[in-house]
């Protein structure tokens, strides 16, 4: 493992309508996509920044919560579960 890694940190995310999809992107020189997840209203994901997963995407309406707070991603106009 790498010994200046500094992550692990975990986030909820919350799906308040169907249709909500979870990005996972990798770390290191090229990001990449390497996990997708898609949540129905109400379902609930607890997710883990490692040492391979860097960032993450969510794409629709969702309550994400973290250490540092909660936040309400946009419904998106252009969503298909509308």
């Amino acid at each position: 493992m790498n010994n200046n890694y500094m992550g692990e940190d975990y986030i909820i995310i919350k799906a308040l309508e169907n249709g909500v999809t979870i990005i996972g992107l990798t770390r290191g020189k090229d990001t990449k996509f390497h996990h997708t997840e898609k949540l129905d209203k109400g379902e609930v994901m607890i997710l883990q920044f490692t040492e391979h997963t860097s960032a993450m995407k969510i794409r629709g309406h969702a309550e994400i919560i973290s250490r540092y707070g909660t936040v309400t991603s946009e419904h998106t106009s252009g969503s298909r579960n509308s």
